[in-house]
């Protein structure tokens, strides 16, 4: 076996564990923790692909960004171990049991499919340059970059009128 593949198989036991302790930790700092764990391991899965600029944007907005977004929310909701809503046993033991089909199913797959061997057609350009990166997003996909930004505007603030108290 090859160093990379054994690489691979490590980081989607780390993704996988992480992201399955994301939502399972009754914790909500612990499962936001495990979540950072996962954004980084899905980022070394880009450098294993050769994507460098998109594993180090992917580790900026969303291990950075996005979860210190997140974190503030959880701390700003003041989340109480009295304020948290029961839940009877039979919904974890579904989540477990549906989480462990779709691990059987994707193992299955992945098993089942087969590897691309051979010559890959290349057109010679360099995508991982952040000039040709820059104008393909600033041109080419505009409209759905410009839509990305509105919706982080507008998560940012709901997170500000979520996390603002109720006068009474």
């Amino acid at each position: 076996m090859s160093t990379v593949l054994i690489i691979f198989y490590i980081l989607s036991a780390i993704t996988l564990s992480t992201a399955f302790l994301t939502i399972y930790s009754k914790n909500p700092i612990h499962s936001a923790i495990y979540l950072v764990l996962c954004f980084f391991s899905i980022a070394a899965h880009y450098l294993l692909f050769n994507a460098q600029f998109l594993a180090i944007v992917h580790i900026i907005v969303y291990s950075g960004a996005i979860m210190i977004l997140f974190l503030f929310t959880i701390m700003l909701m003041n989340l109480n171990k009295e304020d948290e809503v029961h839940k009877p046993r039979i919904t974890r033991l579904g989540a477990i049991v549906v989480f462990c089909l779709l691990s059987i199913v994707l193992i299955a797959v992945f098993i089942n499919s087969k590897t691309i061997i051979g010559e890959y057609d290349t057109t010679g350009e360099d995508y991982q340059s952040i000039k040709k990166l820059g104008k393909v997003l600033l041109n080419e996909y505009m409209v759905p970059f410009e839509y990305a930004s509105i919706l982080l505007l507008v998560a940012m603030i709901g997170t500000v009128l979520i996390s603002k108290k109720e006068k009474k």
